[in-house]
């Protein structure tokens, strides 16, 4: 592909994930598993561009807006991408105008208003100084309270780490390898990889990105794609050999995996219970099972409301693990397109659903056992103050401070002082996490 088609497919996906509700990476792949002519080069190029301009939507409206209020309802997935190839000075201004040539497969010609936005954007002054926090920090502008009330003084920073492109890890299957064994087997296909600075099971991939999907050591079921940052929850579950554990909002299974592994290669060495509602996402953790060959995890199809297998297991597990359905915020160096489509209705639904999950997932905890409360949100209404509405209404549940469990179960001094733990990439370079973890009265 030319530079110029290039463009023109970065124009395209962009206006089809501004204007849509899927997210960008199935966007992305949908829309070149219908252009088989688009080689590994010209597919890496676009996406790059589709994710730089992701990256910078606030700041390209911003600029957009003060440099030509006239293109507010034109065309904005082609509007960004002019003004960020304008305002990152790539390819640079003189360039601009001949990539949008009108030839074959090329952008149009450049409008007049366009002209104007690109003389305009040439010409601005650095840095923006009044530039609203939630621009700078690319952020939903109705999002800034709360995430002062996370972050407090630290919330620039903090916003600013989020919107970097967040780096590859890999959890070590124990059950089949050591990380060292891991490492050499991904070597065999060229890939390098460090050691995870928290996690010790987890390989941080170095130099040029690939599938890791494609690789000996994946298909064998020595590594696992997750993030430092839910390896580390994973091991604040602290499961040990013969205990009984829920895995209680599964999803497809990254932390299943991980709790498995914990407990052993025996049979006997205890059991973990992998729930969802989603059959399709049951059917995905049972194919990575298969291939990890974790022998003491069953599934369960949980029914949406009032399951009546969770009134029989009440009370029967040492550990249950509940990473409820949130906003993921914390994912947002992952999936920069999620902010935007993220509305204060979702936040509210995201609450009540939370709650709905805590009252069933609490009265599984056996006397003496924990209940782990974990999401992969920023905001204080889905952490903190869940875990502060459940303790309130029932009395068994006392907290475990969390450097206490972050001694039985983790290396290195734990980064957190209060009685919850927060993940960050600014804080602990990991996606987004919080953790609380509660006791039962014996």
């Amino acid at each position: 592909m030319t530079p110029a088609a290039r463009v023109q497919a970065a124009i395209e996906l962009c206006a089809a994930i501004c204007d849509g509700e899927s997210a960008a990476d199935a966007t992305i792949e949908g829309y070149f598993r219908h252009r088989r002519y688009a080689g590994a080069k010209d597919r890496r190029a676009i996406s790059d561009q589709v994710y730089a301009v992701l990256r910078r939507r606030a700041h390209i409206d911003w600029w957009i807006a003060r440099a030509n209020p006239d293109l507010a309802g034109s065309d904005r997935g082609r509007a960004r991408v002019i003004a960020d190839m304008v305002v990152s000075a790539s390819p640079g201004t003189a360039k601009v105008e001949t990539l949008f040539s009108g030839g074959q497969h090329c952008p149009a010609p450049l409008s007049g208003e366009e002209r104007v936005l690109v003389s305009a954007l040439a010409e601005k002054d650095a840095p923006d100084n009044d530039m609203p926090d939630w621009v700078a920090g690319e952020y939903p502008d109705w999002l800034e309270a709360e995430l002062h009330t996370a972050w407090g003084a630290r919330t620039a920073e903090e916003a600013d780490a989020l919107n970097r492109t967040a780096p590859l890890d890999l959890r070590v299957n124990t059950l089949k390898a050591s990380r060292d064994q891991a490492r050499r087997a991904l070597a065999q296909d060229s890939i390098a990889a460090d050691e995870t600075p928290i996690s010790p099971l987890g390989l941080r991939i170095t130099g040029r990105r690939t599938r890791i999907g494609g690789t000996q050591a994946f298909r064998d079921g020595l590594v696992e794609v997750q993030d430092e940052g839910s390896q580390i929850i994973a091991l604040l579950t602290d499961a040990r050999a013969g205990m009984t554990v829920i895995d209680f909002c599964a999803g497809a299974g990254g932390k299943t995996l991980a709790l498995a592994a914990s407990l052993g290669s025996q049979r006997d060495s205890g059991s973990i219970t992998a729930c969802d509602v989603s059959a399709r996402r049951i059917d995905r953790l049972r194919v990575r099972l298969r291939r990890a060959g974790s022998p003491n995890v069953r599934s369960r199809l949980l029914k949406p409301e009032r399951d009546p297998w969770l009134i029989s297991q009440a009370g029967r597990f040492d550990r249950v693990l509940v990473d409820v359905p949130c906003t993921g915020t914390g994912t947002w160096r992952r999936h920069p397109d999620a902010k935007w489509r993220l509305k204060p209705a979702d936040v509210r639904q995201n609450i009540s659903r939370q709650r709905r999950v805590l009252s069933a997932a609490w009265r599984l905890v056996k006397p003496g056992g924990r209940l782990i409360y974990a999401t992969c949100s920023l905001l204080p209404a889905e952490n903190e103050r869940q875990v502060e509405w459940l303790l309130a209404r029932h009395g068994e549940l006392v907290p475990v401070p969390i450097g206490e469990v972050w001694a039985e179960t983790l290396p290195g001094p734990c980064p957190a002082t209060g009685p919850w733990l927060r993940l960050s990439p600014a804080a602990t370079g990991t996606d987004g996490f919080f953790v609380a973890v509660l006791r039962r009265r014996a």
